[in-house]
């Protein structure tokens, strides 16, 4: 490596190696691809070229999975309303439920665009199981990792951003989703433990989960000044559950209410400092709105594909419907939807890689992704007609998963109240 590195053709050796990697390869291929470019990258000035090779590989191995693996079985597990458990592992040797954490915490150890490019093909074959890698990703490993002690990072995000356990995140409750700040749930200090009280609504992973993270008030006086965040493990005394919740979409995940009652954990279980728990919360919501604009990607995609195959095969008038002009109409705006829609979240993510601030692209790309994935979802059922109405097409499952995107981690209401603040304090008068 070092006689490579002074003829300066390290560079070369990353790609040919990525280029040689196989394809459907059982596992870790996203590690091994993202281990090659770090060391193409530590040793040489950083290569437009490395990433973008990184960035493929990843893609097409997604892809590959999802083809294989996915796409076959994804019909039946949201008939069913059955936890892709097995796709999950799958996902987890894959790399994929720590896509942003560090190798050495358990992780893959690539970049927020690496993350939302796994997240759209994934979610393109199943958006089931995109939301259950996004909530790992983005609501559950990313805060532990930004905020987590280093004890905290050991128990509670190396085990998670391997995949070998599932996290959920708590912040909504039945009186509040938007209004985050006036969460009612509680957490007062009684000698060395917390005592837990209160009810978590609409958690996504809730049945299947193995911990939350959970936004709690400690300081009512302070508002939204006085939330804390905790880490609570599944089984322990004083959390429950309530019922799964029967979803119109993804409705392979479970949903559901965490319950405490009285629900003592140890003092050192919270994460981040007393009082940041509107902080962490509205933080990583910032980042999840990349993995959720990412999942409606997914779909958006996913529905422009099958509209645009039928309109090839399907023939009236003794032509393919795709040489009508109102259905290329459809597809056009499709097309346009899904592409305007990528380049706002490849651009949040990217902003997010650089450090710089995102909080009004990452409002702006889920916006944009969700009603695109919503918009796309309707056409490609109007270009199937009868056949978009039933579950023998995939149609009918866009349509129905691509609705929660606008309404989880910030509806569409919120994110255009997000952009506009930003913008307010951007251009003042």
């Amino acid at each position: 490596l070092g006689e490579l590195h002074r003829r300066g053709q390290l560079r070369s050796l990353a790609l040919m190696k990525l280029a040689q990697l196989p394809r459907r390869t059982a596992s870790r291929l996203p590690r091994a691809a993202a281990s090659l470019a770090r060391r193409a990258l530590s040793t040489q000035p950083a290569s437009d070229d490395v990433e973008e090779s990184v960035h493929d590989m990843l893609r097409q191995t997604c892809r590959d999975f999802v083809e294989a693996q996915v796409k076959p079985v994804a019909g039946e597990l949201d008939q069913t309303h059955r936890y892709p458990a097995e796709l999950v592992a799958q996902m987890a040797d894959l790399g994929l439920m720590g896509v942003m954490v560090p190798e050495e915490q358990g992780g893959t150890g690539m970049d927020c665009l690496a993350y939302a490019i796994a997240m759209e093909e994934i979610s393109a074959g199943c958006a089931s199981c995109g939301v259950i890698m996004s909530v790992n990703n983005s609501l559950y490993c990313d805060p532990v990792m930004r905020y987590g002690t280093a004890d905290q990072q050991e128990k509670w995000l190396k085990p998670y951003a391997s995949g070998q356990k599932l996290g959920c995140f708590g912040l909504s409750e039945p009186g509040n989703g938007s209004d985050a700040a006036a969460a009612s749930t509680t957490a007062t200090l009684d000698g060395d433990e917390w005592v837990l009280e209160g009810t978590k609504a609409w958690i996504t992973n809730a049945h299947d989960a193995d911990a939350a993270i959970v936004i709690a008030t400690t300081d009512k006086s302070l508002k939204h000044k006085g939330l804390s965040a905790f880490l609570v493990e599944a089984g322990t005394p004083g959390f429950s559950l309530g019922k799964k919740e029967d979803k119109l979409g993804i409705r392979a995940s479970s949903t559901g209410n965490l319950i405490f009652e009285g629900c003592r954990i140890p003092k050192d279980s919270m994460l981040g400092p007393p009082g940041a728990g509107f902080k962490v919360a509205m933080s990583t919501l910032d980042g999840g709105r990349i993995g959720i604009a990412a999942q409606a990607l997914g779909i958006a995609r996913a529905a422009l594909e099958t509209a645009t195959h039928y309109a090839q095969t399907r023939k009236t008038f003794d032509a393919p419907i795709a040489k009508h002009q109102a259905v290329q109409f459809l597809l056009a705006d499709m097309a346009v939807r899904y592409e305007a829609a990528m380049l706002l979240t490849h651009r949040a993510a990217n902003l997010k890689d650089a450090k710089a601030p995102y909080t009004k692209e990452a409002a702006m790309a889920k916006l944009a992704a969700s009603e695109a994935a919503t918009a796309n979802a309707h056409a490609c059922i109007q270009v199937l007609g009868g056949m978009g109405y039933v579950t023998e097409m995939p149609a009918e499952r866009y349509y129905r998963d691509a609705r929660i995107t606008e309404i989880y981690e910030g509806t569409s209401e919120i994110q255009r109240l997000v952009i506009a603040g930003q913008l307010l304090k951007e251009m003042p008068a």
